[in-house]
């Protein structure tokens, strides 16, 4: 599906649907809590819809009692040797872990992008813990057999955290203690949602600064009922939307989140916007804007969204952490140089680990490339709201990822 975006101011008010990370890490441990869970404030965008299918090949029965509430009967019983996991990289590192406590085999396989991400960094920590493992040389599918056991193992945390999570929600329930010595962790607040996401259902996990995690073994989780809170990526993308064309204010969101990208609120602050805070609302409101530094590093995901902002700010912004990038639904590093060098801004990719953005006038009809990647999707028609003339974005139904109803949601800010 091709969308066109014309420009256009913003006003309004709007919710950002649940977050998917967190949604994510409560279907996986309503899974592993024996009893009845109760899931409320859930959306179910195609990743957390991978994540419900796959609790339920592994053994939960399911039962959604209104749009957003879903009852979770818990306990670990596959019922198929196989998982697709869809194009979710979190789903994919998250449960292949979890299918590692099984005695009987399960492949894990994915479509689309994902079948290019790297999945090495599992391999070997799975069969230090007593897990066989078949891999398609680094990519999916992957076969596992467990159960595992526990033990010391090594784990390579540099390319995503999205594996320890794994590891760290599903060792509870093995056997024996494990140590996971991690070198080079990045998104450390998504370890924290892990942690709390555990904390929430009843398991603890220790960790030292985390370089190193202290798992006991032989846990259980209790079932429970909780409220998955906003996401703070979607409500980055509207926040950013406000910032750069009128004025816009998200509910329903925690500025005490564990999630990474609450640091949108220190970027917007920095390139000038206004920004205002009321209980569990975030406003962001237009004014000049200036060039900003930041560092993104533990918050990848904001990149995109961070583009439309220094495009929309005078001079030069200077953003770290293009290493986390590469593999991504898309290089997004790359795919942001490429596609906003389309509308007229200039990115400066030269500097190692370094995006430079210089800001300017957005020039629109022109077409563009989603890659396939929701938020390069996104990003690309907020910028949109900037241009002289409409902007397609070609392959515009990914957002279907993570935000189904976002044009909508534009649409409803702009006839505000």
């Amino acid at each position: 599906m091709d969308k066109s975006v014309s420009g256009g101011r913003l006003k309004g008010v709007v919710a950002p649907p649940c977050s998917k990370s967190y949604a994510q890490r409560a279907l996986a441990v309503a899974l592993l809590a024996k009893g009845r869970s109760v899931l409320r404030n859930m959306d179910f965008c195609k990743d957390t819809l991978s994540a419900l299918d796959c609790i339920q090949m592994l053994g939960a029965k399911v039962e959604r009692t209104d749009d957003n509430t879903i009852v979770v009967d818990g306990g670990l019983a596959p019922q198929s040797d196989s998982l697709c996991v869809g194009e979710s990289g979190l789903s994919a590192r998250l449960f292949t872990p979890i299918a590692s406590l099984c005695s009987e085999p399960i492949v894990i396989n994915g479509e689309g992008t994902l079948l290019y991400r790297p999945m090495d960094m599992m391999i070997h920590p799975l069969r230090r813990l007593g897990v066989d493992v078949r891999d398609g040389g680094g990519r999916l599918p992957i076969e596992v057999c467990g159960p595992m056991q526990g033990g010391e193992i090594d784990v390579d945390g540099s390319v995503s955290s999205q594996f320890v999570t794994g590891l760290l929600l599903s060792l509870p329930l093995a056997d024996n203690d494990t140590v996971i010595n991690v070198a080079g962790a990045v998104s450390k607040p998504y370890l924290d949602m892990t942690i709390d996401t555990a904390a929430r259902f009843g398991v603890a996990i220790e960790h030292n600064d985390y370089e190193q995690f202290y798992i006991a073994g032989g846990q259980s989780y209790t079932p429970t009922d909780y409220a998955v809170e906003g996401d703070w990526s979607a409500a980055a993308m509207l926040l950013v939307a406000g910032a750069v064309a009128g004025e816009v204010t998200v509910k329903n969101l925690s500025m005490l989140s564990k999630q990474a990208d609450v640091a949108v609120c220190d970027a917007l602050v920095r390139a000038g916007a206004e920004l205002t805070t009321e209980g569990n609302t975030v406003t962001a409101a237009h004014r000049e804007l200036r060039g900003f530094e930041f560092d993104a590093t533990n918050c990848p995901d904001l990149f995109p969204a961070l583009a439309t902002l220094a495009a929309a700010a005078e001079g030069e912004s200077r953003i770290v952490g293009t290493r986390r990038l590469e593999h991504k639904e898309s290089n997004r590093a790359e795919a942001i140089r490429k596609e906003f060098g389309k509308i007229g801004i200039e990115v400066d990719l030269s500097e190692p680990n370094v995006m430079k953005i210089t800001g300017g006038k957005i020039t629109g009809g022109v077409e563009v490339e989603s890659y396939g990647d929701h938020r390069m999707a996104m990003t690309l028609a907020v910028a949109a709201l900037l241009s002289d003339r409409e902007i397609t974005i070609k392959g515009a139904e990914c957002v279907s990822k993570s935000y189904p109803d976002f044009f909508e949601t534009l649409s409803m800010l702009r006839d505000a």
